[in-house]
């Protein structure tokens, strides 16, 4: 049994929640990993990001989203309202608030609960079989890293492990 742990950087918009498509880079990694059979697990360590197993809609909104992701998005606006302003939720609290401030996060980057309770919603990770050396996406699956977090701008790290042999 062999295990090889991966990892690659993005960058999020922070206007908008971002979508990443990483089905290729993933891919590179399984093929570079020589693993004919096994799983391959895509993760994120980031609280307000998951990742996500779903077909490519080719169709694409003014903003760039593919139409199911803009879907999605509007269904979690219902569902989870966009954080606009302290108070709207209860996290994040003064403790937190506090806490990441010696962390350096100012207040309003804290201010980023829809975020978390979405990607709660959808996990932080994926896992795909390997056969013959190629992940087991079927025909129209495509892996998507999706940034829920608008406070601002960020740089995010994808991670991949393979088990197999």
């Amino acid at each position: 049994m062999k295990t090889i742990r991966e990892s690659f950087k993005i960058k999020s918009l922070g206007v908008r929640p971002t979508f990443h498509d990483i089905t290729e880079k993933v891919k590179q990694v399984v093929t570079d990993s020589e693993i004919k059979s096994g799983i391959c697990l895509v993760y994120s360590h980031h609280t307000t990001c998951s990742v996500m197993f779903q077909e490519c809609s080719f169709d694409m909104t003014y903003n760039d989203l593919e139409y199911l992701q803009q879907d999605l998005l509007d269904i979690f606006e219902k569902l989870v309202p966009t954080c606009r302003k302290e108070g709207q939720y209860m996290h994040p609290g003064p403790l937190l608030t506090e806490f990441a401030k010696k962390h350096g996060e100012n207040k309003p980057r804290t201010l980023n609960t829809d975020a978390h309770l979405r990607s709660v919603f959808l996990g932080r990770n994926e896992t795909v079989p390997i056969i013959d050396n190629k992940p087991d996406l079927g025909s129209f699956g495509h892996i998507y890293f999706i940034d829920f977090d608008t406070t601002c701008a960020r740089e995010r790290q994808v991670e991949v492990q393979i088990i197999g042999e």
